[in-house]
């Protein structure tokens, strides 16, 4: 390029950046001129609830309300301030697979189209916030609430938030990051004081949530219930004025969760710019006078606090609102419950759904197959509105038994057998299991659809057991009964495969070695049965991956061998440390189940020649990747960092950069990793930063944590 044109491009760029921030001056001085014209009454209604999702809006200044919805895989249901269902309403949309789904996919451009398709049909039902994603670590498989969460691993949880906040975001609408931070467990949250090291904090527990404001540009947060040192996470004055809004420069607004706040001072002062929540004790409903209400104009009138903190908070406010277009600006409409939007369900559980064992080459079943027994009560239970504040009013939910019924080839019979029944306390039906056994005796192959459940019954709060909001799990056993149907289904027809349903691990060691074939199927949303069926039968091939280790019984847990759990007088110590999931699990010797990463394939990948080139601070990483089977599929190359004399204890292994490949039978390619300097630091408590330790580390490549197929060292 010449000189003349290099002069343009200098200018255009300039041009460019200074009306970027005359734009952006503009809007700071709409917001100033916002300020000065409200009363300290209009300022103060704005930082509170005024109805179970939406602040208050001052009309004479045309500023609307702030319009919250949960949730976190679809816009929740409408309802009044008494929480009761709104009936003949337009609310039936988009049931997405929930997040530890998508994170099984470990692709990060369907993190995108999900956050899309969210922004989209939130903006169609009138909301400006969709509370979600949720992105706490899963320390422990007994949280009720990991089908939320995503990962077990910060690198999987920030690489995939990422396309989620922003495809949200870029249809005008808000994310919201949540429970910020140390919500790891849903007993006792509302009461426990979680105490941690500063370099677990920093090297597990935060950095999702740092992405979050650093990379994605996260418009909200949300605060979390539970204590963190001493102090309530939602005005916890070093999580929230400390670290996100002066060392991560957050300028968006920290919501409370509900009910979350306890103290006006500490709330006005710490950090937390809108309290929501209701007197769900009043049989009215009635918006009480909240912590940040009344009190706060008592308080500025009498010069204890000065009015300059409350306008920090709503400028903050109108910030967002003026970012989304709800300042007198005019949205793009958006668009609810599409034949797109499906695909898109659809899509994410096909690359979400994991192949755990396939013993034999059980699947997928051929077109021989001319008889299938479907077993379990999973096969048919529908659970969009499961779990608690993520209830979803799905247009349709197709099941399991509905989506084989119609994938299978016109000659294939199924037959359906209940074999377990979902309420409380049930136990082994040896009449359902008669039944299921008679069935399975009879048919080519048994498909037996168990695992956990959302709930009991979804219109009672209090019984949306197992994986739900506000329970755990009391532990890893099957409920219902099922491993007594199990063990005699597989007695009955050896060519047996168990589709697990649910938020995560269960205890499989009464029959995980007589099953030939088993399917972790999640929640994968509306289209969950449509793509359950394509996996077995072929059509699709199942790429899915791990986002946490599957231990074989709680007590390998690092969180339950060695940290406590729920508490111990109110209080819970993280005594793992940094080793959570699989990096406690390589680095103490303890194998799991099914270990993090893990998926299998109907093809056969094999990844080698890694080598390294040094930039800078920074590893560049090529791998060769083949896919050396007869079907075309996807395998997610995993790169972990090992410190070979490390000067504090650091895990064997820990994932640095990760890649879905798709490839076609012998197709082979050259894939290239970048590992960033972080890739190579840890958190230094004596220094208060993180550092990097001069030495040789291994770069090791494969495509979960226990199965490593190439590795090369490297000095920095």
């Amino acid at each position: 390029m010449n000189s003349k044109w290099i002069y343009i491009a200098l200018c255009t760029l300039s041009i460019g950046n200074h009306s970027f921030a005359q734009k952006k001056a503009t809007s700071e001085q709409t917001i100033e001129k916002l300020l000065q014209r409200m009363t300290l009454q209009e300022k103060v209604q704005m930082i509170h609830a005024n109805s179970s999702f939406a602040t208050a809006g001052i009309p004479r200044l045309g500023i609307p309300p702030l319009i919250m919805s949960d949730g976190p895989h679809g816009v929740r249901v409408e309802h009044g301030n008494d929480w009761i269902v709104d009936k003949n309403v337009n609310d039936s949309g988009t049931y997405l697979p929930t997040g530890n789904t998508l994170a099984a996919t470990w692709n990060k451009s369907l993190g995108y189209s999900f956050g899309t398709v969210l922004g989209k049909e939130a903006k169609y039902r009138g909301k400006d916030v969709i509370l979600g994603p949720g992105i706490n670590i899963i320390r422990t498989p007994l949280n009720g609430r990991n089908f939320e969460y995503l990962s077990e691993d910060p690198l999987l949880i920030s690489k995939m938030v990422t396309g989620y906040i922003k495809g949200v975001q870029d249809q005008g609408i808000s994310a919201c990051v949540k429970h910020f931070a140390a919500n790891n467990q849903e007993i006792q949250r509302t009461s426990i004081n979680v105490q941690m090291s500063e370099r677990a904090l920093r090297e597990i527990y935060l950095p999702g949530f740092k992405t979050a404001v650093t990379e994605a540009g996260v418009n909200t947060i949300m605060g979390a219930y539970n204590k963190f040192r001493g102090q309530w996470c939602s005005h916890n004055n070093y999580l929230l004025n400390q670290i996100l809004k002066k060392e991560w420069g957050f300028k968006g607004i920290v919501i409370s969760d509900w009910g979350a706040v306890h103290n006006t001072t500490e709330a006005l002062m710490n950090g937390t710019d809108i309290e929501m929540g209701t007197d769900i004790g009043s049989p009215a409903f009635p918006y009480p006078q909240f912590y940040m209400a009344d009190t706060v104009v008592k308080l500025v009138q009498n010069g204890q606090i000065a009015e300059s903190i409350v306008n920090d908070k709503v400028r903050r406010i109108l910030r967002i609102m003026n970012k989304t277009h709800m300042l007198g600006g005019k949205r793009i409409p958006g668009a609810y419950a599409t034949k797109t939007h499906q695909q898109v369900a659809q899509k994410i559980a096909e690359e979400g759904i994991v192949l755990l064992k396939n013993e034999r080459n059980l699947l997928p079943l051929t077109n021989t197959i001319q008889s299938i027994a479907v077993i379990g009560e999973n096969a048919v239970r529908k659970n969009a509105m499961g779990g608690g504040s993520s209830q979803v009013k799905a247009t349709y939910e197709i099941t399991p038994l509905v989506g084989l019924q119609q994938q299978v080839p016109h000659n294939t019979t199924i037959t359906y057998s209940k074999g377990y029944s979902i309420v409380r306390n049930a136990t082994a039906d040896t009449s359902l299991i008669n039944e299921a056994v008679a069935a399975a005796k009879k048919a080519d192959v048994a498909i037996i659809v168990g695992g956990w459940v959302h709930g009991y019954d979804y219109t009672k709060w209090s019984d949306n057991a197992y994986d739900a909001e506000d329970t755990d799990k009391p532990d890893m056993n099957m409920p219902f009964g099922q491993d007594a149907l199990i063990k005699a289904v597989i007695q009955a027809n050896p060519n047996t495969i168990v589709v697990l349903m649910g938020g995560g691990a269960i205890d499989m060691r009464q029959w995980i070695h007589q099953v030939p074939a088993i399917v972790q199927a999640w929640y994968p949303g509306m289209e969950g049965g449509t793509a359950l069926a394509r996996i077995l039968l072929g059509k699709v091939n199942p790429s899915g991956k791990l986002p946490m280790s599957f231990p074989k019984q709680l007590s390998d847990c690092g969180a339950h061998k060695l940290g406590e759990y729920p508490s111990k007088n109110g209080e819970v110590r993280y005594n793992e440390d940094i080793f959570v999931g699989y990096r406690y699990y390589d680095t103490y010797g303890v194998t799991p189940q099914f270990a993090f990463g893990h998926g299998l394939s109907y093809t056969q990948f094999n990844i080698s020649g890694l080598s390294l080139k040094k930039i800078g601070k920074q590893v560049m990483a090529s791998v060769t990747i083949r896919n050396t089977g007869t079907m075309a599929g996807a395998e997610v190359i995993q790169l972990y960092v090992n410190e070979v004399k490390p000067v504090v204890k650091r895990p064997t292994k820990e994932l640095k950069a990760f890649e879905k490949v798709f490839l076609a039978p012998g197709q082979q390619k050259q894939v290239q990793l970048l590992l960033p300097a972080e890739a190579f630091e840890y958190y230094s408590e004596p220094h208060k930063k993180f550092v990097h330790q001069p030495g040789q580390y291994w770069i090791l490549a494969g495509n979960s944590s226990d199965k490593i197929t190439a590795k090369a060292a490297i000095q920095l």
